[in-house]
């Protein structure tokens, strides 16, 4: 279908407000293995980060690559095991989880923004110091005796501390910063963060005007199955409270909540393979997601 001039300039005259909601602000998109898709997808993708940036809004990319990751496990015949949800992470996964991320993953998204007329910068957890892990632990329970054990995940981090002076230096300068969230640990050594949690402390820590989880799902649904398209801090925790919020969602919404706690002032769940999902959330009236704020 062809869109004809009087109609793409209705649609650009209808996303000034957008524009001006979010001149100079900052907006933290967290893109995720799942939502990449395939190269045509990363290419749009790409686009659209960079004509936020050009309408004066300040984009942050977060990636993962969890599904990539796995890949080339595989291909280099090393198993992988999970506990909790996470990957668990030994010394011969960690180093493969740093190559994928920091190197293959991210100069590739690098290189689709710079071809779309932009001009993205990559960089990890470890660039100037920018966020500092913990050694995170999880306890699961035994299915047979329920008694809760402690799992060693290995090298798996969750973010300690952020420093924003390279984020600072970056942002309005036409720059755009894309993160993989590989870390360095407060006593050394490198750690995988989850980067629905990484980029909830990026956020936080830069009071972005909004932080987009891109995921494979439309947002969060009810129990019959349809999108809740707004909701509260209190209205999220008594719908993880009563088991309509379950499995993988829990802890994205505990994220959404974390980086609402540290100043972020919305946090949206949605598809990242809905075409254009990020410009649809922020630059028209219909939305595209779950918005969770306070």
């Amino acid at each position: 279908m062809t869109t004809s001039p009087q109609d793409q300039a209705r649609i650009l005259s209808e996303a000034l407000p957008h524009m001006q909601r979010y001149d100079e602000e900052t907006v933290v998109v967290k893109y995720g293995g799942h939502a990449m898709g395939d190269e045509q997808t990363a290419r749009n993708f790409a686009r659209d980060i960079v004509l936020l940036e050009q309408t004066a809004i300040n984009p942050v990319v977060v990636h993962g690559g969890g599904p990539q990751i796995g890949e080339m496990l595989k291909r280099l015949g090393i198993k992988s095991e999970f506990a909790a949800g996470l990957r668990i992470t030994d010394a011969a996964t960690i180093e493969i989880v740093e190559m994928v991320l920091a190197g293959l993953i991210n100069k590739q998204i690098v290189g689709f923004v710079n071809e779309a007329g932009g001009k993205a910068v990559g960089l990890c957890g470890k660039d100037g110091n920018m966020v500092t892990a913990r050694k995170a632990s999880r306890t699961i329970v035994d299915p047979g005796s329920r008694i809760e054990q402690v799992v060693d995940l290995g090298f798996v981090g969750e973010p300690e501390r952020v420093d924003t002076t390279v984020l600072d230096q970056l942002l309005g300068r036409e720059l755009i910063p894309v993160l993989a969230p590989v870390c360095a640990g407060t006593s050394g050594g490198t750690y995988n963060v989850n980067a629905d949690t990484f980029a909830g402390a990026v956020a936080g820590a830069l009071k972005a005007k909004r932080l987009l989880l891109l995921t494979d799902v439309p947002g969060v649904l009810d129990k019959s199955k349809s999108l809740i398209s707004q909701m509260t801090v209190q209205d999220a925790r008594r719908l993880i409270a009563d088991g309509t919020i379950s499995g993988g969602m829990i802890p994205k919404v505990e994220t959404c909540i974390y980086a609402l706690e540290q100043g972020v002032e919305g946090v949206v769940i949605l598809d990242g393979q809905v075409p254009h999902a990020v410009l649809l959330e922020l630059l028209t009236d219909h939305g595209a997601g779950t918005l969770i704020g306070k």
